[in-house]
């Protein structure tokens, strides 16, 4: 019992200090912070006693050394030891240096937000003002809304990207993934989406991305929509903590606007990179992998992350999201890319032998899905995009045979029209993101499709 009070003791004289942190980051039904000491120090976490009766897996830690203040993040809890990431990487640590508990990290915010650039942690660094705190504070890691609350998805909206409006079009609250190798082109077909009318906030997380990368994106891109778009980085070169908190950062800034009543697109890019990094934070803590190399916490977060978006519960608005996912050396059943499929309501397949014909985006139309399609078509655009689609495989199916001469003009009158249309069709689909987005998709293909047939359309 004397042990306690002298770490309480010692810890308090440090409370002034950490008053900024306190006030911040600590539940406010905690009016000391309890504290412990570093005991051991690793290359990925370090280790404290005198905590394990207090925090809890997730909690954050604030940590006193030499040089200032640092946060970290428990993630692993023993009954005398408390396994800490830190948050930064090359933050200094030595043994017996104060640590005291912060609870868990809460971020409070507003419609100011809206035309700014921060960090996980959600501090500026678009060299602009402080950032304002609103009324409420929220977890980054709260769950999704029960199910039966939520509203239904019910209405479509056009991105202005051709190959996804006509074959794989998107509605309100949807939850979309993209899927591609490395260098296919997902930033640029996420850049085309984040143009998008339909939304009243965008809310973008670029996990892993290269640096100089960054300005690009978000000056280049957004443009006018920069106004009411919120960025949340954790470039590549950022510690797996920073990288693993931005998704959850900025999913909770998805979800203090629409709860607002509205509706927020929510990309981010790329969940692959979310994985690596609470891989990178799970083997730290000691956890074995079970599939190619990941723990098993990577398949628990990624659901726990993903069903966060989507609609509200009624009178709230919705949570579009698109996520990109880098798929392995080209594998899209890698564990990742398996596994958001199954969670997600669609996906865009990206092609890397489209990419190397010149057709942008290199969406393959075949392989794409959007499971709640039909409630963004009309009867009359279902039965056309069915017709495309099964020209698209005749033409696709029948290549080889065609190049080698064997078949001739007449043999099949669906061919025929096949090696007319297809042709039209795909040129129809490039697009690159220096075009204006498309109004219509539909009316413009019927017009290049009636152009190239004299007049005739699909049947």
């Amino acid at each position: 019992m004397q042990s306690d009070k002298i770490q309480i003791k010692t810890s308090s004289t440090s409370l002034a200090a950490f008053s900024g942190l306190v006030e911040r980051y600590a539940n406010p039904e905690f009016s000391i912070a309890p504290g412990g000491h570093v005991q051991t120090i690793s290359a990925g976490h370090y280790t404290v006693s005198g905590l394990s009766r207090h925090v809890r897996l997730g909690d954050f830690v604030a940590h006193k050394s030499a040089t200032g203040t640092h946060l970290g993040e428990v993630i692993k809890v023993k009954p005398e030891t408390v396994f800490v990431c830190p948050i930064e990487p090359g933050d200094p640590i030595g043994i017996h240096d104060t640590v005291i508990r912060k609870g868990a990290f809460r971020i409070a915010p507003t419609q100011s937000w809206c035309g700014r650039t921060i960090n996980a942690l959600c501090e500026p660094i678009d060299g602009g003002e402080p950032l304002l705190q609103g009324d409420v504070r929220r977890s980054i890691s709260n769950t999704a809304p029960p199910s039966m609350t939520r509203k239904r998805v019910e209405h479509g909206f056009k991105t202005g990207v051709r190959a996804i409006d006509i074959f794989s079009p998107l509605c309100l609250g949807q939850r979309l993934g993209v899927f591609a190798g490395s260098g296919v082109g997902k930033s640029t077909l996420l850049s085309m989406l984040a143009r998008a009318d339909a939304f009243d906030k965008v809310v973008i997380a670029l996990v892993g991305e290269r640096g100089r990368e960054v300005r690009e994106f978000i000056e280049d891109t957004l443009g006018e929509n920069l106004k009411k778009s919120v960025a949340v980085v954790a470039t590549s070169d950022e510690s797996p903590m920073l990288r693993k908190m931005a998704p959850l950062t900025a999913i909770t800034i998805a979800e203090h606007y629409r709860d607002q009543g509205d509706n927020v697109l929510l990309i981010v890019d790329s969940v692959t990179r979310f994985a690596h990094a609470i891989r990178e934070v799970a083997t730290a803590a000691g956890e074995p992998p079970i599939a190619r190399g990941y723990p098993a916490s990577v398949f628990t977060e990624l659901p726990r992350l993903l069903e966060r978006a989507g609609p509200g519960a009624e009178g709230t608005g919705t949570i579009t999201a698109i996520i990109s996912i880098l798929v392995d050396g080209d594998n899209h059943n890698d564990p990742i890319a398996d596994s958001t499929r199954g969670i997600l309501d669609g996906h865009i397949v990206m092609d890397r032998s489209l990419a190397e014909e010149g057709r942008y985006p290199p969406i393959n139309p075949l392989a794409s899905v959007s499971r709640l399609a039909r409630k963004a078509w009309t009867p009359d655009q279902e039965k056309l995009v069915s017709r495309l689609k099964s020209l698209i495989h005749r033409f696709e199916e029948t290549r080889d045979l065609r190049l080698i001469g064997g078949y001739r003009a007449g043999s099949d009158p669906d061919l025929d029209m096949a090696i007319k249309q297809v042709p039209v069709i795909y040129d129809i689909l490039k697009q690159t993101p220096g075009e204006r987005p498309a109004f219509d998709a539909f009316t413009d293909l019927a017009n290049a499709l009636k152009a190239a047939a004299g007049g005739q359309r699909p049947r």
